[in-house]
Protein backbone atom coordinates (compact mmCIF):
# COMPACT_ATOMS: atom_id res chain seq x y z
CA UNK A 1 0.00 0.00 0.00
CA UNK A 2 2.65 2.77 1.14
CA UNK A 3 4.63 1.72 -2.35
CA UNK A 4 1.96 2.85 -4.50
CA UNK A 5 0.95 5.95 -2.22
CA UNK A 6 4.94 6.69 -2.26
CA UNK A 7 4.65 6.41 -6.37
CA UNK A 8 1.47 7.99 -6.11
CA UNK A 9 3.42 11.35 -4.84
CA UNK A 10 6.45 10.65 -7.04
CA UNK A 11 4.23 11.61 -10.07
CA UNK A 12 1.90 14.01 -8.77
CA UNK A 13 4.54 15.98 -6.32
CA UNK A 14 4.70 18.38 -9.20
CA UNK A 15 1.69 19.22 -10.18
CA UNK A 16 0.19 22.30 -7.78
CA UNK A 17 -1.86 24.00 -10.08
CA UNK A 18 -0.52 27.08 -9.29
CA UNK A 19 -1.38 26.35 -5.63
CA UNK A 20 1.27 26.36 -3.13
CA UNK A 21 4.13 24.20 -3.37
CA UNK A 22 6.17 22.22 -0.38
CA UNK A 23 8.83 24.97 0.49
CA UNK A 24 5.93 27.40 0.81
CA UNK A 25 4.15 24.87 3.17
CA UNK A 26 6.76 22.83 4.84
CA UNK A 27 8.16 23.84 8.23
CA UNK A 28 11.03 21.65 8.08
CA UNK A 29 11.54 22.41 12.18
CA UNK A 30 8.17 20.69 13.34
CA UNK A 31 9.15 17.74 10.98
CA UNK A 32 12.73 17.36 12.50
CA UNK A 33 10.90 17.62 15.67
CA UNK A 34 8.09 15.05 14.69
CA UNK A 35 10.91 12.52 13.44
CA UNK A 36 12.85 12.85 16.51
CA UNK A 37 9.45 12.01 18.34
CA UNK A 38 8.94 8.64 16.20
CA UNK A 39 12.52 7.59 16.46
CA UNK A 40 12.98 7.96 20.32
CA UNK A 41 9.29 6.45 20.16
CA UNK A 42 10.72 3.33 18.63
CA UNK A 43 13.88 3.14 21.02
CA UNK A 44 11.52 3.17 23.99
CA UNK A 45 9.12 0.44 22.21
CA UNK A 46 12.38 -1.50 21.79
CA UNK A 47 13.19 -1.15 25.69
CA UNK A 48 9.74 -1.90 26.16
CA UNK A 49 10.02 -5.05 24.26
CA UNK A 50 13.20 -6.09 26.30
CA UNK A 51 11.70 -5.51 29.61
CA UNK A 52 8.82 -7.74 28.33
CA UNK A 53 10.72 -10.32 27.67
CA UNK A 54 12.30 -10.05 31.10
CA UNK A 55 9.48 -10.34 32.75
CA UNK A 56 9.81 -6.81 34.18
CA UNK A 57 6.21 -5.79 33.88
CA UNK A 58 7.05 -1.98 35.89
CA UNK A 59 9.93 -1.30 33.37
CA UNK A 60 7.74 -2.58 30.11
CA UNK A 61 4.45 -0.62 31.31
CA UNK A 62 7.00 2.87 31.59
CA UNK A 63 8.57 2.01 28.57
CA UNK A 64 5.23 1.79 26.70
CA UNK A 65 3.78 4.95 28.25
CA UNK A 66 7.10 6.62 27.24
CA UNK A 67 5.86 5.16 23.58
CA UNK A 68 2.81 6.26 23.42
CA UNK A 69 3.82 9.80 24.75
CA UNK A 70 5.89 10.33 21.87
CA UNK A 71 3.63 8.45 19.61
CA UNK A 72 0.66 11.17 20.47
CA UNK A 73 3.07 14.44 19.38
CA UNK A 74 3.95 13.41 16.75
CA UNK A 75 0.31 13.06 15.88
CA UNK A 76 -0.41 16.30 16.93
CA UNK A 77 2.23 17.92 15.50
CA UNK A 78 1.29 16.69 12.40
CA UNK A 79 -2.47 17.45 12.69
CA UNK A 80 -1.16 20.97 13.81
CA UNK A 81 0.98 20.95 10.37
CA UNK A 82 -1.54 19.80 8.40
CA UNK A 83 -4.38 22.45 9.35
CA UNK A 84 -2.11 24.51 9.32
CA UNK A 85 -1.68 24.40 5.44
CA UNK A 86 -4.86 24.02 5.01
CA UNK A 87 -5.56 27.95 6.54
CA UNK A 88 -2.93 28.73 4.28
CA UNK A 89 -4.86 27.56 1.29
CA UNK A 90 -3.25 23.95 1.15
CA UNK A 91 -6.37 21.82 0.92
CA UNK A 92 -5.96 18.60 -0.11
CA UNK A 93 -8.62 19.70 -3.23
CA UNK A 94 -6.54 22.45 -4.79
CA UNK A 95 -4.10 20.42 -6.66
CA UNK A 96 -2.92 17.12 -6.75
CA UNK A 97 0.52 17.43 -5.08
CA UNK A 98 -1.82 18.30 -2.15
CA UNK A 99 -4.24 15.07 -2.88
CA UNK A 100 -1.09 12.86 -2.53
CA UNK A 101 0.56 14.65 0.13
CA UNK A 102 -2.21 14.59 2.64
CA UNK A 103 -3.41 10.93 1.69
CA UNK A 104 0.46 9.65 2.20
CA UNK A 105 1.39 11.45 5.54
CA UNK A 106 -2.15 11.22 6.80
CA UNK A 107 -2.44 7.37 5.82
CA UNK A 108 0.74 7.21 7.61
CA UNK A 109 -0.74 9.31 10.18
CA UNK A 110 -3.80 6.69 10.30
CA UNK A 111 -1.15 3.82 11.42
CA UNK A 112 0.53 5.69 14.04
CA UNK A 113 -3.34 6.30 15.70
CA UNK A 114 -3.89 2.96 15.00
CA UNK A 115 -0.39 1.38 16.61
CA UNK A 116 -1.35 3.93 19.83
CA UNK A 117 -4.85 2.11 20.31
CA UNK A 118 -3.13 -1.11 19.77
CA UNK A 119 -0.67 0.30 22.32
CA UNK A 120 -2.99 1.15 25.10
CA UNK A 121 -4.48 -2.36 24.43
CA UNK A 122 -1.38 -4.04 25.08
CA UNK A 123 -0.55 -2.52 28.23
CA UNK A 124 -4.25 -3.31 29.46
CA UNK A 125 -3.60 -7.01 28.63
CA UNK A 126 -0.56 -6.91 30.43
CA UNK A 127 -1.88 -4.81 33.53
CA UNK A 128 -4.63 -8.11 33.22
CA UNK A 129 -2.94 -10.73 31.92
CA UNK A 130 0.71 -10.13 32.66
CA UNK A 131 3.50 -11.21 30.82
CA UNK A 132 2.35 -14.39 29.31
CA UNK A 133 3.73 -16.25 26.68
CA UNK A 134 0.70 -15.22 24.64
CA UNK A 135 0.57 -11.81 25.51
CA UNK A 136 4.42 -11.93 24.55
CA UNK A 137 3.98 -12.79 21.17
CA UNK A 138 1.38 -10.53 20.49
CA UNK A 139 3.98 -7.64 22.08
CA UNK A 140 6.55 -8.81 19.82
CA UNK A 141 3.75 -8.34 16.95
CA UNK A 142 3.30 -4.54 18.33
CA UNK A 143 7.23 -3.79 18.01
CA UNK A 144 7.69 -5.20 14.80
CA UNK A 145 4.61 -2.67 13.27
CA UNK A 146 5.64 0.43 15.57
CA UNK A 147 9.21 -0.06 13.84
CA UNK A 148 8.08 -0.68 10.57
CA UNK A 149 5.88 2.87 10.96
CA UNK A 150 9.68 4.69 11.53
CA UNK A 151 11.13 3.02 8.06
CA UNK A 152 8.35 4.61 6.53
CA UNK A 153 8.38 7.65 7.44
CA UNK A 154 12.16 7.89 7.00
CA UNK A 155 10.52 7.46 3.25
CA UNK A 156 8.37 9.96 4.11
CA UNK A 157 10.90 12.53 5.33
CA UNK A 158 12.94 11.93 2.60
CA UNK A 159 10.92 11.93 -0.24
CA UNK A 160 8.08 14.32 0.66
CA UNK A 161 9.61 16.79 2.85
CA UNK A 162 13.64 16.50 2.36
CA UNK A 163 13.31 16.50 -1.36
CA UNK A 164 10.13 18.49 -1.23
CA UNK A 165 11.62 21.48 0.46
CA UNK A 166 13.41 22.67 -2.06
Amino acid sequence: MFSGLFAAYAVLSGNTAGGPTGSELFNLRNVFIETLCLLFSSYTCGLGALSAERRQRGRFLLFAACTFVLGATFLFIEISEFSGMVSKGGEPSRSAFLSAFFTLVGTHGVHVTSGLIWLIYMMAQVVAKGLRPRVLRRLLCFSLFWHALDIVWIGVLTLVYLMGAH
